[in-house]
């Protein structure tokens, strides 16, 4: 025996798996002798054999031309012979006399020789009664008799044999699983309410808490629990005035005054903006494609101006769901419909360098797995090439899944603007990019022409009719003039660049066009990342054939099959057939079948993983801290019981987000204070806070951190949706060459005012290839890949970037000024306004005393050094090489948002009282208490 391999890499003989008739075994009136070898026929059947499959065939039998030490395992004659030393590994009957008992139990011999892989104690017992048994090694048609008699069992102690569409292998369909394994594919419970509480949540923890012997904390203060619900629900602090007059509201009856302040926070159009922010991490949402060329979406923003009006509506998240999966298919010709489906858009993918096949293979890929784990939580990759290993999703399902959206093609459709959509100051946005596009077209003319002069030139010596050179191109080589006829090396280049200039300038004047990043049914044709567009004609004949593809790969077609659901769920999608899990597979309407079937009320994952994210952004972590995996592999409820219950009341109450809100912040679990009231013995029976006997402190996220600086420093437009603004970021970054195909994409140029610039951070354009270098140290996740969870680890960079980043400079300024506007002259009333708006409390007279000394000794210092201006560059010179020729050449780039920009505050242009008070600022947007939600 050696290191196993994977069950699905082990050779059996055919022979084992051939269907015969069955047999029983045991029956009350045979001799004791025989009952008890079939006994021991049922423990190598059951037990045995997969052992040596999973763990030993992978390198003693499977592969005939290389068996470790010439012991081969495969069959039982050869067990007993051994291998290559010719001495016999077993001795039937005496297990402590065999080599390999030894062996296995480590006992000078060391087999499985990983310690991961040794057998456990059960393991070892097993083979040692199936050894003093005699070793029976039954035939194949005896092992199948008894598999079948095991099969016809639903649950035994070793688990639950879970119903799905079947495996490719009988060893998978009828493996068995724990119920603690399989707990989200179980139907969701109807759960009574413990005793102890009028609250059903507050009942369920304070049992768990009860049994650990830990006691809640106690409620936290107002101020405490205004800052922790406007920061969940908006995203923004609350102001000092709203924090006084909810203070005195809570004095009158804090009941009420909390119902109050709930319901206001969710009727606030930033609700949507916040919750928005959540989902669009979990699907991935950029303004472009990704990959080395990052082509843009340039109407991108529609899908995330939807998703933001939806949370704001209170859409119940079941139509939620549909119309992003099927809007097209359920509203035809509607325009939000469309825009809906912008969710099966915002994966990376591109058609560059890649074979069109292949470019479907990993759009279609990319669509099933996302769409497994934003709605059911149950990630799909892992069985596109084989049955799952933990989880019963049969590989069959994940192409039934594959096939439910094989007639999908994405496109940019038309799709007319909506009167709730915000379309305001497009002529005057659309300036800056027809200024650059013109400049784009003339660069380009210039050498085109040159050329075609050229070529003229060529084709009258040539006694030949001029052709262009579109004309031209197919021409054989004798008969047309030389690529880039004309043309110095310098300028084969810039022919390139200038074209692609055309082209990236063209595809963004489309973010003002009525078109929506989409999805249409029809057959599959050629598509070119750069543009996506409906053909103008759809054959509603074609039907696309789909197999399971061995290994994944598609030149290893095997199994045909339908489109279809999910089988381990139990819920069928078509009841009463022959094929249960089966969808229709029309030409349209796979979608929408499929999505009806995802928000099926009986669907035991759906709601059960959007209640669980709702916990999750509310607490930190979820009740299932793998908000993404509900699979074997993922976290297990940490209250099981009170996620069925939440479910179930989420369900019965139609699927509306804003009522789970309000009955989870009306628990007392939700208003407890951060500070455990026994930090030492929760410390020791709940170090991680699964218990929920003290609110788990939280730090700001990356855009909560932006949205609250421009609050507090007076800067926030709060001006809802429209086309991508571009913030102010590092200019070495801003103005870094991306390279793109024969080209370098365009510099990252600001938005030129800053009413344009300083809108909510969810507006902020998002390029795949280029972070915001701020937002992504703070913990902005990838847009690659679906962030379940932010990451809230603190390193050392975010502490630089907090304390010298322009940007930060830039707020504390603002700050400054906005403090000096407020109180022009008195520095005291100065520095007790700022930590009034910072920290939304009144200030401790030793933090006034110590800041206010900390404002002199800065203001002595920076009367004696005054900044250098920093000036906006209008252009930037650009370097690249010819591929044909190998020589570089040079292109100016123009930055002509500089050249009538409008900048913030600058440490140069304001004085040298300002820049000591925006130090005192600085500090205090760099300290915990502003950070963190308590």
């Amino acid at each position: 025996m050696a290191s196993p391999k994977f069950w699905l890499q082990i050779v059996v003989p055919i022979v084992l798996f051939q269907a015969l008739s069955l047999s029983r075994v045991g029956y009350a009136d045979e001799p004791a002798e025989v009952s008890q070898h079939a006994e021991s026929e049922r423990l190598f059947t059951l037990k045995i054999l997969p052992i040596l499959k999973s763990k030993c065939f992978g390198c003693h039998g499977q592969d005939p031309d290389d068996v470790r030490g010439g012991y081969n395992l495969l069959n039982r004659e050869n067990m007993i012979k051994g291998g290559d030393s010719e001495d016999v590994a077993l001795l039937p009957g005496k297990p402590e006399e065999s080599p390999l008992y030894q062996a296995i139990m480590w006992d000078g011999y060391e087999m499985p020789p990983k310690e991961t892989d040794r057998l456990t104690k059960k393991e070892t017992e097993y083979f040692r009664d199936w050894i003093i048994a005699g070793a029976p090694w039954p035939d194949a048609s005896r092992q199948l008799s008894i598999q079948k008699e095991e099969w016809a069992v639903a649950e035994n102690e070793d688990g639950v044999i879970v119903g799905t569409s079947g495996g490719t292998a009988d060893d998978w369909t009828y493996r068995r699983y724990s119920k603690e394994e399989t707990w989200a594919f179980q139907p969701v419970k109807s759960v009574a309410v413990p005793p102890g509480s009028k609250h059903p949540i507050n009942a369920f923890v304070l049992r768990k808490l009860s049994s650990a012997g830990l006691a809640p904390a106690p409620q936290a203060d107002p101020r405490t629990l205004i800052r922790r619900a406007s920061y969940d629900l908006t995203g923004l602090p609350p102001t000092p005035e709203q924090v006084h007059d909810f203070k005195k509201a809570w004095e009158s009856d804090p009941e009420q005054a909390w119902s109050a302040l709930v319901d206001q926070l969710l009727d606030s159009e930033h609700y949507g903006e916040r919750w928005a922010q959540h989902w669009l991490d979990v699907v991935r949402y950029a303004d472009t494609a990704g990959f080395s060329n990052d082509y843009e979406r340039s109407n991108a923003w529609r899908y995330r101006d939807y998703v933001i009006r939806s949370f704001n509506d209170d859409k119940p998240f079941n139509e939620f769901v549909v119309e992003q999966i099927a809007g097209d298919e359920l509203r035809p010709g509607d325009a939000e419909g469309i825009v809906s489906t912008g969710m099966l858009r915002m994966g990376p993918w591109g058609t560059a360098m890649i074979p069109q096949e292949e470019a479907r293979q990993i759009y279609l890929d990319d669509l099933v797995h996302n769409v497994g784990q934003s709605f059911l939580s149950m990630p799909m990759r892992c069985c596109k090439c084989h049955d799952h290993k933990f989880d019963p999703l049969p590989t069959r399902d994940y192409y039934s899944m594959y096939a439910a959206f094989a007639t999908t093609q994405p496109a940019e459709l038309k799709a007319d603007f909506l009167p709730e959509e915000n379309v305001k100051g497009f002529s005057e946005k659309q300036k800056l990019v027809e200024h650059l596009l013109e400049y784009a077209k003339a660069e380009q003319k210039k050498i085109q022409d040159k050329q075609e002069a050229a070529a003229m030139k060529w084709y009258e010596e040539h006694r030949l009719p001029y052709k262009n050179e579109d004309e031209r191109k197919g021409d054989p080589e004798d008969q047309k003039p030389p690529r880039h006829v004309g043309l110095t090396p310098e300028e084969k280049g810039m022919k390139k660049v200038r074209e692609q200039d055309v082209w990236i300038w063209e595809r963004r004047m489309e973010r003002y066009q009525p078109m929506a990043q989409g999805v249409y049914n029809g057959q599959d044709s050629f598509k070119n990342g750069r543009a996506l567009r409906r053909p103008k004609s759809i054959n509603k004949n074609w039907r696309p054939e789909n197999f399971i593809l061995a290994g994944g790969a598609l030149d290893a077609p095997t199994e045909a099959v339908s489109p279809g659901v999910l089988s381990a769920t139990g819920l069928p999608a078509n009841p009463g057939t022959d094929n249960p899990w089966n969808i229709t597979d029309g030409l349209t309407g796979r979608r929408l079948a499929l999505a009806k079937w995802i928000t099926d009320d009986a669907n035991p994952l759906t709601a059960r993983s959007i209640v669980n994210r709702v916990w999750q952004y509310h607490f930190g972590k979820g009740i299932v801290k793998t908000a993404n995996n509900f699979g074997a592999k993922g976290g297990k409820p940490t209250h099981p019981e009170l996620l069925d219950w939440l479910t179930a009341d989420f369900i019965e109450n139609g699927w509306k987000i804003k009522r789970l809100h309000r009955l989870i912040m009306s628990s007392e679990v939700y208003q407890r204070s951060s500070r455990p009231l026994d930090p030492e013995k929760q410390a020791t029976v709940d170090p991680n806070g699964d218990l929920l006997a003290s609110f788990p402190p939280r730090r700001l996220t990356a855009e909560e951190l932006r949205d609250s600086t421009l609050l507090i420093s007076g800067e926030l437009n709060p001006e809802l949706g429209g086309v991508p603004v571009m913030p102010e970021i590092n200019m070495e970054v801003a103005l870094q060459p991306r390279m793109i195909q024969f080209s370098i994409a365009p510099a990252y140029q600001p938005s030129r005012t800053p009413a344009e610039r300083n809108r909510r951070t969810i507006y902020a354009y998002r390029v795949r290839g280029q972070a915001d270098p701020l937002l992504e140290i703070m913990n902005q996740p990838n847009p690659n890949e679906s962030c379940e969870l932010r990451d809230s680890a603190a390193v050392t960079p975010q502490a630089f970037t907090l304390l010298n980043s322009d940007v930060m400079t830039d707020r504390s300024i603002a700050f400054a000024l906005r403090l000096q506007k407020e109180q022009p002259t008195d520095t005291v009333q100065q520095v007790r306004r700022a930590l009034q708006i910072a920290f939304a409390r009144e200030p401790k007279a030793v933090e006034l005393s110590r800041l206010h000394g900390y404002l002199k000794e800065m203001q002595v210092y920076h009367k004696k050094h005054q900044p250098e201006p920093v000036e906006y560059p209008t252009q930037v010179v650009r370097s690249l090489v010819e591929e044909f020729t190998g020589e570089p050449f040079e292109f100016i780039e123009k930055l002509n948002v500089y050249e009538d920009y409008v900048p913030d505050p600058k440490p140069w242009t304001v004085s040298s009282e300002t820049r000591a008070l925006a130090d005192v600022c600085l500090l205090l947007l760099n300290s915990n208490e502003f950070l963190y939600v308590y």
